[in-house]
């Protein structure tokens, strides 16, 4: 058993990319850590947000703080602390800060691939 803390003071800059904007990221549950689980706390600041991408497996965003935008091709979420989204693997989506506030989600996924889409 390992305890983890999620605290943004202990995510790393992303700048991969897929971010438009300012990503801090910290791995809380990393490949190599359990065998079929990935858990990672991603920091939007305010604005910042990914590109549409799809992944090869079933992903959940389980919003911790502030409020962000979960968005497909024909729907677009507000979410806040408390939300939960699962976005079905294959699904072409994106997520991010609303303008003018951070927001922090803890991504859930099995390993997989990710593919980027402008």
């Amino acid at each position: 058993m390992r305890l983890i803390h999620q605290d943004v003071a202990s995510a790393v800059p992303d700048t991969s990319p897929i971010f438009v904007g300012e990503v801090l990221r910290q791995n809380l549950v990393a490949e190599g850590d359990a065998a079929l689980l990935r858990v990672t706390a991603v920091t939007f600041r305010a604005g910042a947000r990914n590109k549409p991408h799809r992944h090869t497996t079933d992903q959940v965003l389980v919003v911790t703080e502030g409020r962000g935008i979960v968005a497909t091709d024909g729907e677009e979420l507000q979410v806040v602390a408390g939300d939960v989204v699962l976005v079905p693997a294959g699904e072409r989506h994106w997520h991010g800060a609303e303008p003018g506030t951070d927001f922090t989600h803890l991504s859930i996924l099995t390993p997989g691939e990710m593919t980027v889409e402008e």
